[in-house]
């Protein structure tokens, strides 16, 4: 098998005006980059301004959301909880595609009052979906205790436990799923 690094999306899933996910992603680039062990870029759905899937508006975005999603080998969502679920715009991302996520492995960095844990699990039934290996470890994190006034992300040290172990299973599921593709 090739020592070939992964590719790996981390996928900001919220595009809500305030939103504190970009801090969440570059925390987990950070602490990815310093592991070494793939190749590691913030993917922000804003910038792709996808319209609600199947209704009028500027699809220009669209191919290039697909392009996107095809040159990468896994992803690691980072998801917001809003009303007990994930975001819509994270929703509506992910069904503009099906093969280029399909064989795929995938982890999830969840925050909200619960640790966005039923956002996570709303995700993972859309994940299997789409044939997304979904790894077992994610990071929950707590709007209460991990961000400073609900705006400034400061995360507990312990999260860092859970985090490698979360890129260590991403890592070799994307290699074991490359070889399908």
């Amino acid at each position: 098998m090739s020592n070939t690094l992964l590719n790996i999306g981390i996928i900001i899933g919220s595009t809500r005006k305030g939103r504190v996910s970009p801090q969440v992603a570059q925390w987990v680039k950070e602490f990815a980059d310093n592991k070494g062990d793939a190749n590691y870029e913030i993917v922000d759905i804003r910038d792709y301004h996808l319209p609600l899937l199947g209704e009028p508006g500027d699809t220009s975005g669209v191919k290039k959301w697909n392009d996107k999603i095809a040159s990468l080998d896994g992803y690691i969502f980072i998801t917001s909880e809003y009303n007990h679920g994930m975001a819509a715009s994270l929703k509506n991302a992910l069904d503009y595609d099906y093969v280029n996520w399909n064989n795929k492995a995938a982890g999830i960095v969840s925050y909200g009052s619960a640790g966005g844990a039923r956002s996570a699990e709303q995700l993972r039934n859309v994940l299997s979906e789409l044939q997304i290996a979904h790894v077992r470890t994610q990071v929950l994190l707590s709007t209460f205790i991990d961000f400073e006034k609900g705006t400034t992300f400061k995360p507990k040290e312990y999260h860092a436990t859970n985090l490698t172990t979360l890129l260590d299973q991403l890592n070799a599921w994307g290699k074991a799923l490359k070889t399908l593709r």
